[in-house]
């Protein structure tokens, strides 16, 4: 097993949100929210065939979140719960990971809509989201059941800073 792995950023995510406290805390509590994705050049020809696609993936690292706690207080419950078992950002690995609409490609700019990330976000991969691979009927989310469709009105605060 390694003991570090490295990766080079893609690119560079664009949003209005220049800090992490008010922004929204998923990509459904972000809805009509414009961004952008600055690739860097000689990644470009990798974009070919995207535009094709309504909806895409994007992995990006959380560079503002330092060190984790295995137990948090997530921002749509009052009790601390396991980390894995929430999408808080200060974690050993500091992966997100958001589902956006594309909109447009320029060149090395990908336009997109549902930003929930902040500006200047290093972006890791994008991959097209494909209704067929990637949905899945669930039968249970856990402690979110009675908290998630709260996500569209909570916002995000210092505590994961």
């Amino acid at each position: 097993m390694p003991q570090k792995i490295i990766f080079e950023p893609i690119g560079t995510i664009h949003s209005p949100y220049k800090d992490i406290e008010g922004m929204p805390i998923q990509p459904t509590g972000a809805k009509g929210v414009k961004g952008t994705l600055e690739i860097d050049h000689k990644y470009v020809s990798g974009l070919k065939d995207l535009d094709g696609f309504s909806h895409m993936i994007i992995l990006y690292h959380f560079h503002l979140s330092e060190g984790y706690s295995l137990e948090v207080e997530p921002f749509l419950d009052k009790k601390k719960r396991g980390l894995f078992s929430t999408r808080a950002p200060k974690r050993p690995n500091p992966i997100g990971l958001s589902i956006v609409k594309l909109l447009n490609i320029h060149d090395n700019i990908v336009e997109i809509e549902d930003v929930d990330i902040v500006d200047g976000t290093p972006l890791l991969d994008i991959k097209p989201y494909v209704p067929d691979f990637d949905h899945r009927d669930v039968k249970s989310i856990g402690w979110l059941s009675s908290n998630s469709n709260k996500v569209s009105e909570k916002r995000s605060d210092e505590r994961f800073k």
